[in-house]
């Protein structure tokens, strides 16, 4: 019986896929360099658009033609391009920002616009630049732009009333006596209300400038309120349970939203949100020491601090200041206050300190101690504020507690929250 033989159709060529492509962009302000790069980190083109809505489309048409765009590595997100950024995100293409080559690679290879646009475009090929840009088209690109607008207004009255009272040391004896001793409010006030008749002479011209400097001071100080009551409502509005914690006022809400941008969802973690404030976590400690290491640091210290001895005794000296610290008692973590421990020093012999227990045996590793700025920081970490409020936490340290001593823990939480309350939410400047 014969084969029967069916015919198949031939296999068709299997049609190739686009090429995928990876464009990387040097911002400018008047035009954007862009370079494109396939998968495999051949060079495929390069071209120069305008900074503007027709070059963006123009850009993004030119990436089209060359393959599958799969990303866009955009130096300058925050600046120069941050239209390109929201443009291409209005119309689904992944946008990542990519940081500027650090000075070693720049200065080796040289640079140029080119340079630094394919340079954008491999750092996305290598995932060394995987960070998503802000959407800045919200209520924290809201809060950031009246927050530059009343940063300047506080420099710029701060910048007046320095050259007032500048003015007023060499003002005539007749003015000068009248107005120094007088504080800031009222002295705006005076200066504000001075007569000037025609600036013939330095006593006019001296009370015609200070006239217009306190006239400054406090139209930059109207401009100021009507910046903070937005301030104010916006992040009252945003993120209310922030403004409800502790110690919380408009400037850091304001702060923490300005770091955390439109689209918060890009910080994934606690450490990413640190690094964000500049305030990243510091490596993990090493290993404790051993009870013979311990030992022996201890037995080199003391060797230490009796050649000291020896030494000044033989000066007819007392004791060296190099050994104050060492010879201190180390605070413990029941609480004492950075202010509290320091009262232990030969100086301040009389001043009074909280409690302490017995120190540690020598076996074991001290522990760090626990001033009272770490109590108040560990209390809002647990509400989920941390790394921007380091910067409040300095400034509690250096303005309310360098040199203050408290009896009790009443007594100190008084004294931070009053100056929270009353002094640096109402009445310091924050510049």
């Amino acid at each position: 019986m014969p084969t029967t033989v069916t015919a198949l159709p031939l296999p068709q060529p299997p049609e190739h896929p686009p090429t995928a492509i990876l464009v990387g962009v040097d911002t400018h302000k008047a035009a954007h360099v862009a370079v494109a790069i396939t998968a495999l980190g051949a060079r495929v083109a390069a071209c120069s658009a305008p900074a503007d809505r027709d070059g963006y489309a123009a850009l993004l048409a030119w990436a089209g033609t060359l393959g599958r765009v799969e990303a866009f590595g955009i130096e300058g997100t925050g600046s120069y391009g941050v239209g390109l950024a929201r443009f291409l995100r209005c119309r689904d293409v992944r946008v990542v920002e990519v940081s500027p080559g650090d000075r070693r690679t720049r200065r080796t290879n040289g640079t140029d616009d080119t340079l630094d646009a394919e340079r954008a475009a491999r750092a996305l090929l290598a995932g060394t630049a995987t960070a998503v840009p802000k959407t800045a088209d919200g209520c924290s690109e809201m809060v950031r732009q009246l927050k530059i607008a009343r940063d300047t207004a506080v420099k710029a009255r701060a910048a007046a009333m320095i050259a007032l009272k500048q003015l007023l040391v060499n003002a005539p004896p007749e003015l000068r006596e009248v107005l120094e001793p007088l504080t800031d409010a009222p002295l705006l006030a005076r200066c504000a209300a001075l007569e000037v008749g025609e600036v013939r002479t330095p006593a006019a011209s001296v009370r015609h400038a200070l006239r217009a400097l306190a006239r400054r001071c406090r139209l930059l100080s109207e401009e100021i309120g009507t910046h903070d009551a937005l301030l104010d409502a916006l992040t009252a509005e945003a993120v209310p349970t922030l403004r409800a914690a502790f110690g919380m006022g408009v400037d850091v809400a304001a702060e923490m939203l300005i770091v955390a941008g439109d689209n918060p969802e890009r910080i994934r973690s606690e450490a990413a949100f640190a690094k964000l404030a500049a305030r990243a976590r510091s490596p993990r400690p090493a290993a404790p020491r051993t009870a013979t290491a311990s030992s022996e640091a201890g037995t080199a210290t003391r060797t230490r601090r009796c050649t000291a001895s020896r030494s000044c005794a033989a000066a007819g000296t007392s004791r060296p200041r190099s050994t104050l610290n060492a010879a201190r008692p180390r605070a413990s973590r029941s609480g004492t206050s950075c202010a509290a421990s320091n009262a232990s020093s030969p100086a301040r012999s009389t001043a009074r300190s909280w409690p302490t227990p017995a120190p540690a045996s020598r076996s074991r590793r001290p522990r760090r101690s626990r001033s009272l700025p770490n109590v108040f920081r560990r209390l809002l970490t647990h509400r989920g504020v941390n790394a921007v409020a380091e910067a409040f936490f300095a400034t509690l340290e250096h303005e309310l507690l360098a040199g203050a001593d408290f009896a009790t823990r009443a007594e100190a939480h008084a004294a931070v929250a009053a100056f929270i309350e009353v002094w640096y939410n109402v009445e310091r400047r924050h510049s």
